[in-house]
C-alpha cells in the first residue's frame, strides 16, 4: 500500500513507521521536520503542518490510506478530517487516546477522579476528535485507542482487541507497548474490521 503518514516521528509514528516499513509499503513521512525521519527503503519524507488543511489535503493525494498520528492538542480535527477528504484519500485511522474508552461504570476514564490531570487536555481533546468522526457519512475511518498505557516496549504479536470498553488484565492493569499497538494498527489497514468504528488493545 502507500500510506501518508502525519507525525512519523513522534513517540507512537515512530513505531508505526517501523512498522509499514518492515511490512514492505510506501510510506510519505509527512512531518514538520524531514530532516528527522530516518532513512529506510521505500520512505518518502515530506514537510507538512497537520494544522493547513489544503497544504496537507494535497501532500495526501495519492495515497491509498491516511494514519494520523499527532498530539489532540497541537492539530485541529477540522483541518485533518477535511484534508483526508479534500485529498480523496479513501481510508483514515486515527490513532487515537485511552480518555474516551468506557470503564466499568459506564463513564469515560478521562472523567474517572483516577484520572492523571496532565493528560485530561489531551484526552478530551480526543474524545471530540471521535465525535466528529462519528458524524462523518463520507469517510471510511477507524480510531484506533491504545491501553490506559502505553509504553516503549517488546514486539510480541500477542494482544487482545476491543470496542469501546477498555481493556483489563487480571490484576486490573490497562497496558500495550507501542510496538505492538503498531502492529495492530497496520493489521487494521491490511485487512480491515474495524471501518468506521473505534477499537482498542491491550494484553
Amino acid at each position: 500500500m502507500k500510506v501518508a503518514l502525519i507525525g512519523a516521528t513522534g513517540f507512537i509514528g515512530s513505531r508505526i513507521l517501523s512498522e509499514l516499513v518492515r511490512r514492505g509499503h510506501a510510506v510519505t513521512a509527512i512531518v514538520r521536520n524531514p530532516e528527522k525521519v530516518p532513512a529506510s527503503p521505500g520512505v518518502v519524507a515530506a514537510k507538512g503542518n497537520a494544522l493547513d488543511k489544503d497544504a496537507l489535503a494535497a501532500l495526501l493525494k495519492g495515497h491509498d490510506a491516511a494514519v494520523s498520528a499527532v498530539h489532540f492538542t497541537a492539530s485541529d480535527p477540522v483541518a485533518l478530517i477535511g484534508a483526508v477528504k479534500a485529498s480523496g484519500v479513501k481510508r483514515y485511522i486515527v490513532v487515537g487516546g485511552a480518555g474516551s474508552l468506557e470503564i466499568a461504570s459506564g463513564a469515560r476514564l478521562v472523567d474517572s477522579p483516577q484520572f492523571p490531570p496532565a493528560y485530561k487536555a489531551e484526552a478530551l481533546k480526543g474524545g471530540e476528535f471521535l465525535d466528529l468522526l462519528r458524524k462523518e457519512n463520507d469517510l471510511n475511518w477507524t480510531f484506533f485507542s491504545p491501553a490506559a498505557m502505553i509504553e516503549p516496549g517488546e514486539r510480541t504479536g500477542r494482544f487482545r482487541l476491543g470496542g469501546d470498553r477498555l481493556l483489563t488484565d487480571a490484576k486490573g492493569d490497562s497496558r500495550i507497548s507501542a510496538e505492538d499497538y503498531a502492529i495492530a494498527l497496520v493489521d487494521e489497514l491490511e485487512a480491515p474490521k474495524h471501518e468506521r468504528a473505534r477499537f482498542t488493545i491491550a494484553y
